[in-house]
C-alpha cells in the first residue's frame, strides 16, 4: 500500500510537457512548484501547457486513441471493435461489458483526468503569487480563467463516466492529500459549474497567437451542456436547469456551420468557423513537440492501410439511409458521405474517383464493407503519411445547436427548437424536418445526434440521458449491457489501493 501511494504521488508531482505552436512548445521544468519556478508570465503559461496537454491524453501519440476511443466509443451501438482490437483483450472487455475495475484503458483515463486537474490547481494556486511586475494583470486573470476552464473540463468527463469522482480543488503536494472521499454528484456538478462560470470571463475572440486556447463560447458551451445534463439527472429541479442551460447555449455566439462536415476532421479546417474548442495537434517536432498521432492507422480500416481498430455498425448507415434519398442534390444525408466510406455509385464514380484517387471497388476489391471517413486524412499523399496531425474537435456550433434544441424542446418551447434543428438538416442537404408535436421534434433530436456525431463520442452520454441506454444497446445485440453496472464504470483499482478514504 504505501509504495502503490508512492508512486502515484511522485507521478502527480512529474511532468516534462511540450506541445504544438508557440505557446505549446514552451518548455515545462520538471518541478513546476520549485522556487526558481512560477516567476513571471512565461512560467505561468507553461504551467498551462502543462495542464492544455493532458486534452484526451493528446500529449502521447499512442495512448490518444487507445484510450479515448475503446473507453468511450466501444460501448456505443454505432461503432465496433474492428478485427486488431480483437488483439487487446483490455479494450474488448470494454465493448462486451466483462470489464473490472483493474482494466488498463479506463484506469489511465481516470489517471490522465486527475493528472490535467492537478496542473490546472498548480497554475490556480501559484499563478497569484507572480509579481506584479512579472505579468499583467489581464495576462494573469486570463491564464486563471483558462485553468478553471480546464479544471472544470477534466472534472466533468470523469462525471460522465464515473457515477463518483473525486474532487480535486487543490494541488496535490503530499501523500496524505491522496486521501479525499468521493463526492456526491450534486456536488460535483456545482464544483464543475462553478469553474465554467468563472471560465465565461475569457476571451470571445483570440489571436493567431493563442488560437486553439479555450475561449468565451467554449466556456458557455460546456456550460450549457453540464447543466442540459444535469437535467435529466435531478428530476426535482428539471426545469431550472433545462432553463440554465438554454441561457449559457444562447451566449455561444459568433460561430457558425461550416459548409463541408468532413473538413474539420481531415486538417483541413483547423480552427474553423463552426469549432469552439479543440485540441491542437501538428506534426512538427520542433523544440521536442509530439502532439501528432498515427489516428488514420487507428481509425482507418485494413484495406486503406490501417489497423482496424473501429468500425461503423449497420445501424449507423442504416440511419442515414432512413429517410431515402431526399437530399437536395438526390443522394442520401449527405452525413453518410462525409462519415463513412461505403459501396455506392457515389464513390465508385470512375471519373471523380473520390476514395484517395481510386474507386470504393478498387480498393476493397468487390467486398461491401462500411468504413470510417471521418477523422481520415484528406487525400492520398496524406493517407500514405506516417503520422497524421487534424485537430481534434471536441465541441462544435452543431453540438450546441442541439443542445439548445434540446432543452428547449423539453421546456414545451417546441416552435423555438425546430429551427435550430432545420439548421443542422440544411447543412447536411436534407430538407425540413416533419412533425411539430414535442415527442416528434424530440425523435427527430435524437436521430440528428446519431448521425452528427459519430467517433465524436457523444452516443453513449446522450443515450445515458435519455434512460435509453439498455434499450437500444439490447436493441443492437449487446446483451451483456446492464445499466446498474455500466451505464458508469467502476472506480479504478488504483485509486481504491492509493486512496484511503474510498473503500
Amino acid at each position: 500500500m504505501i509504495q502503490i501511494r508512492y508512486i502515484t504521488f511522485v507521478l502527480l508531482l512529474s511532468g516534462i510537457l511540450t506541445g504544438c505552436d508557440d505557446f505549446l512548445t514552451v518548455s515545462s521544468p520538471d518541478e513546476l512548484t520549485s522556487e526558481s519556478f512560477w516567476r513571471n508570465k512565461s512560467d505561468a503559461e507553461a504551467g498551462l501547457a502543462a495542464a492544455y496537454s493532458k486534452l484526451e491524453a493528446s500529449s502521447d501519440a499512442w495512448e490518444f486513441p487507445e484510450v479515448f476511443f475503446p473507453v468511450e466509443a466501444y460501448r456505443e451501438d454505432i461503432i465496433k471493435p474492428g478485427s486488431d482490437a480483437y488483439n487487446y483483450p483490455n479494450w474488448i472487455e470494454l465493448a462486451n461489458f466483462n470489464y473490472t475495475n483493474g482494466n488498463s484503458q479506463f484506469s489511465a483515463y481516470w489517471r490522465d483526468n486527475y493528472y490535467g486537474i492537478n496542473y490546472c490547481n498548480q497554475v490556480i494556486e501559484n499563478l497569484p503569487h507572480i509579481p506584479a511586475d512579472k505579468i499583467t494583470e489581464a495576462d494573469r486573470a486570463m491564464i486563471q480563467n483558462e485553468a478553471y476552464f480546464l479544471r472544470g473540463y477534466y472534472h466533468m468527463k470523469l462525471l460522465l463516466n464515473w457515477e463518483q469522482i473525486v474532487i480535486r480543488d487543490k494541488y496535490i503536494s503530499s501523500v496524505a492529500e491522496l486521501d479525499k472521499p468521493l463526492s456526491t454528484r450534486a456536488e460535483a456538478w456545482d464544483f464543475i459549474i462553478d469553474n465554467f462560470k468563472k471560465a465565461t470571463a475569457l476571451p470571445a475572440n483570440r489571436t493567431s497567437e493563442t488560437v486553439g486556447r479555450a475561449t468565451q463560447g467554449a466556456a458557455y458551451a460546456y456550460l450549457g451542456w453540464a447543466h442540459l445534463t444535469r437535467a435529466y439527472e435531478e428530476t426535482d429541479r428539471k426545469d431550472a436547469s433545462l432553463n440554465a442551460a438554454v441561457e449559457a447555449l444562447n451566449r455561444v455566439t459568433g460561430y457558425e456551420l461550416v459548409k463541408e462536415l468532413r473538413t474539420l476532421f481531415d486538417g483541413t479546417n483547423k480552427n474553423s468557423k463552426e469549432s469552439l474548442f479543440e485540441i491542437q495537434l501538428t506534426l512538427s517536432t520542433a523544440n521536442g513537440a509530439r502532439y501528432r498521432t498515427q489516428l488514420h492507422r487507428f481509425i482507418g480500416c485494413s484495406e486503406l492501410q490501417g489497423w482496424d481498430e473501429v468500425l461503423p455498425t449497420d445501424l449507423l448507415i442504416q440511419a442515414y439511409q432512413k429517410e431515402g434519398k431526399t437530399a437536395t442534390d438526390g443522394r442520401y444525408d449527405g452525413r453518410l458521405y462525409e462519415t463513412l466510406f461505403f459501396k455506392d455509385e457515389y464513390f465508385n464514380d470512375t471519373v471523380a474517383k473520390r476514395v484517395y484517387d481510386k474507386t470504393y471497388d478498387e480498393w476493397f476489391q468487390g467486398a461491401d464493407k462500411q468504413v470510417f471517413r471521418k477523422y481520415m486524412p484528406a487525400d492520398a499523399a496524406g493517407l500514405s503519411a506516417a503520422y497524421f496531425a487534424p485537430n481534434i474537435v471536441l465541441m462544435r456550433y452543431a453540438n450546441v445547436l442541439l443542445m439548445k434544441a434540446e432543452a428547449l424542446n423539453e421546456l414545451g418551447r417546441t416552435s423555438e427548437a425546430i429551427p435550430l434543428v432545420n439548421e443542422v438538416r440544411k447543412r447536411a442537404g436534407m430538407p425540413a424536418m416533419k412533425g411539430a408535436t414535442r415527442e416528434a421534434v424530440r425523435a427527430q433530436i435524437e436521430h440528428e445526434r446519431m448521425l452528427e456525431f459519430p467517433l465524436e463520442n457523444m452516443r453513449f452520454y446522450d443515450l445515458r440521458r435519455w434512460g435509453k441506454t439498455k434499450e437500444v444497446l439490447h436493441a443492437a445485440g449487446r446483451s451483456n449491457f446492464d445499466p446498474s453496472k455500466h451505464n458508469f464504470y467502476p472506480i479504478p483499482i488504483q485509486e481504491i489501493n492509493s486512496n484511503n478514504a474510498i473503500d
